[in-house]
């Protein structure tokens, strides 16, 4: 489906590239030191705009793959920033970086999925843990799948076990909460949502509820919120924005009503805030942009729904395969 955008505002393509060339400048500012345990995150959200806003090569390669390279420990893992802990939010970002980068191979997949598989517990039930210390939801159930999914040794988990623990997170409303018994919520959607994807059991979703809740979120400010009540913010266009694509509902909200909200939400210095009139920062002006590009706002790269990185460099590594597990039936129904 083509969308059409009728809007005033355009996407403040340079502004944004600038913005996040400066980030690393900044280092004079106590907000630079404060979010060091970002470091490797800030540095996805980045890349992920960049490669959608076509501008790949803003940033030294090398250097950003000798850093990522860096953050990883003894345990396999990484961590957010040089000599910190290892976890697997930032695991995750360090694989999709190298992903993006072509760099995969300067990495040791064993030893990844050797840290990946340490976190998997099971008791009182099966999932993954975020580190050592034991958190756990459905956010890290997504993550370890995806992971191994990079260096195809997603069968060395217990998928059916992380299936379970996911279903479990399944409510009346068809929306996931971030574990059994907790309340729906839009980001936790998409990573139930992207897990079941990967594991082969979309079959699992209440397809038709799950994209009513969905849609539900759109306020009448074409921006999107997480769960009922709640404020409008531009995160939203992508987590539920990738959730309903998925699906193959992307239809279900106004992709122009939505897009306007995100453009307003630009500052015209660069950058693009969680809503207008507050201050840009990496974090949303990335799934801003990815939001945007799922929507196929003209000039942006594609971006895939499951693991928010260029299309092209999905297939590249032929992690495209996920879309072989939605069901047939889901291709047959009528577009409503």
């Amino acid at each position: 489906m083509t969308e059409t955008f009728a809007t005033d505002a355009k996407l403040l393509v340079d502004k944004h590239v600038e913005f996040i060339q400066n980030l690393d400048k900044k280092q004079d500012r106590l907000e630079y030191w404060m979010t060091e345990h970002l470091r490797v995150s800030g540095i996805y959200w980045g890349l992920v705009a960049l490669f959608l806003l076509r501008r790949p090569h803003a940033l030294d390669h090398e250097q950003i793959i000798s850093y990522v390279l860096s953050c990883q420990n003894a345990d396999g893992g990484f961590g957010g920033h040089t000599n910190h802990d290892s976890h697997l939010l930032y695991t995750m970002s360090s694989v999709q970086i190298l992903a993006m980068l072509n760099a995969l191979d300067r990495v040791d997949g064993l030893r990844v999925t050797k840290y990946v598989l340490s976190l998997q517990t099971k008791s009182p039930m099966t999932t993954v843990c975020g580190d050592k210390w034991g958190e756990h939801d459905t956010r890290f159930a997504f993550i370890a799948l995806a992971i191994l999914s990079f260096f195809n040794t997603q069968d060395q988990l217990d998928v059916n076990g992380v299936v379970e623990y996911v279903r479990g997170a399944m409510n009346y409303d068809g929306g996931f909460g971030s574990k059994p018994g907790g309340e729906s919520h839009a980001a936790q959607v998409y990573t139930s949502v992207a897990a079941l994807a990967l594991a082969g059991r979309l079959d699992i979703v209440d397809r038709d509820r799950l994209s009513s809740w969905l849609a539900e979120r759109q306020l009448p400010c074409g921006g999107l919120n997480g769960r009922p009540q709640k404020l409008e913010d531009v995160c939203y266009a992508w987590w539920v924005g990738s959730a309903l694509d998925i699906l193959q509902r992307r239809h279900w909200i106004q992709a122009n009503k939505l897009a306007n909200f995100v453009l307003s939400a630009q500052d015209e210095k660069g950058g693009i805030a969680d809503r207008p009139g507050d201050v840009a920062d990496v974090y949303h002006t990335c799934f801003g942009i990815a939001g945007l590009a799922l929507v196929r706002y003209p000039g942006l790269e594609e971006v895939d729904p499951v693991y928010c990185m260029p299309r092209s460099v999905v297939e590249r590594l032929g992690l495209d395969k996920w879309q072989s597990n939605v069901p047939e039936s889901w291709s047959q129904q009528q577009a409503y």
